[in-house]
Parts: C-alpha cells; structure tokens; sequence
C-alpha cells in the first residue's frame, strides 16, 4: 500500500511541517505502507527560475500533489487540514477515487 500525506503548510515554519509529515510517516510506516513523498520545496522549484511561466505556485504545487495520489491507496489527513484550501481539494478528490483516507487523531 501507497499513501501520501496531506498537511496543511501556509503560516507553517520549516520545522512545524517536517515534524508533523515525521510522525504522519511514522504512523504510516507502522501499518506496512510505503509513503510517496509530496514535500515539494525550493530547491525543486523557485521563483527565480521559473522556465514554465507558472503563475500561480499553489496550483501549481496542487497539481502536483493530485498527480502523486494517482500513485496511492491511502491519503493520510493531518489535524487542521479541512482550514485550507488545498487540503479540502485534495481531500475531495482522495474521497471521488476511491482512495482510503485516514485522519490524524
């Protein structure tokens, strides 16, 4: 079994979103499932070199998060993820597929 995480980021440090994405991957990794990585950062993308002429990064990093589910069985929902916008779509979409979604306790 495949599974990604889906956490909230925006207002986020560093710090706050690898330690939340660690224990989800823990948790997930206990249960026998490989964790397809959707930590998409700078050093994959950044303003200054932006060869696509992308407009809007959080769509843009939103498409390429729904392109990682299409890999899994399973999305993980860390705690506060129906408060942002991306979340909410990719938690629609995980539900629409068929995906089998789990929730932070």
């Amino acid at each position: 079994m495949r599974a990604m995480i889906c956490q909230p980021m925006p207002g986020k440090t560093d710090e706050e979103i690898v330690n939340t994405r660690e224990k989800a991957a823990q948790y997930l990794l206990d249960r026998g499932c490989e964790i397809v990585d959707t930590l998409f950062t700078d050093e994959w993308y950044s303003k200054e070199k932006n060869e696509r002429d992308i407009s809007n990064r959080a769509l843009f990093f939103l498409a390429k998060s729904l392109e990682k589910m299409s890999l899994c069985n399973i999305a993980y929902f860390c705690k506060g993820w129906e408060d942002y916008r991306g979340c909410r779509i990719e938690h629609a979409a995980a539900s629409a597929y068929g995906l089998d979604i789990i929730y932070e306790e």
